[in-house]
């Protein structure tokens, strides 16, 4: 279990920590293949192997995250495609309460995320997540992603937050092995990003599929 005593920051993934997944992993195995699929007049099949390919080449870099990019590569219109299901974003249903009690704790909450900024405008303008929030951080301030440890350096930089009474919550292991790498003191590992997937195992990790089990 967590010390809270000895935790005054937390660092918060987005996608998958503080909102369901599933709008994202919906949106990129499924109406991106299909529209790429369209566009170029290929396969499903085809065009799912094609951005897989593409994925590949930039696993782990900001390229990844970076709508821009992802609009050029694809000659989509990432944003207008995303609105059309924004239905499907939502806030965790555990998340209110823990946030609101660890407010309430005089904790400085803070989301770091991979997102382009135009995602997490569209992310707080659905769900007002925002509200809980002392800070909000876009790696791509920075041009470099998560897993880089030259993000870690640049934050902390700017931030100066304490690492060993900083909590950061994750759902990616490659995101919570860089964290470790930088000296953050506390690592939290979300199980269950996708409402719709099975849950993940970390064998590494304090995880949780229940935040509200922390509290």
């Amino acid at each position: 279990m967590l010390n809270w005593s000895k935790i005054d920051t937390v660092l918060l993934d987005m996608d998958g920590t503080l909102l369901d997944l599933h709008f994202d992993n919906y949106f990129w195995l499924n109406v991106i293949p299909q529209q790429h699929a369209l566009k170029q007049g290929i396969s499903l099949e085809a065009a799912k192997a094609d951005i897989m390919h593409r994925c590949q080449a930039v696993s782990g870099q900001i390229s990844w995250y970076c709508l821009d990019y992802w609009q050029q590569q694809l000659d989509l219109p990432i944003m207008e495609l995303k609105r059309q299901i924004q239905h499907k974003i939502k806030v965790r249903e555990d998340v209110p309460e823990f946030l609101s009690a660890l407010k309430l704790q005089g904790k400085n909450l803070i989301m770091l995320t991979n997102a382009h900024p135009d995602n997490v405008m569209l992310k707080f303008e659905l769900t007002d997540i925002d509200n809980y929030l002392d800070g909000v951080i876009s790696t791509h301030q920075y041009g470099v992603s998560k897993e880089q440890q030259s993000l870690w350096q640049q934050v902390h930089n700017e931030w100066q937050f304490d690492k060993q009474r900083t909590l950061f919550v994750d759902d990616s292991l490659a995101v919570l092995n860089a964290a470790r790498e930088y000296g953050i003191g506390h690592l939290l590992a979300v199980a269950n990003p996708d409402s719709q997937q099975p849950n993940n195992e970390f064998s590494d990790y304090l995880s949780t599929t229940d935040f509200r089990s922390l509290i």
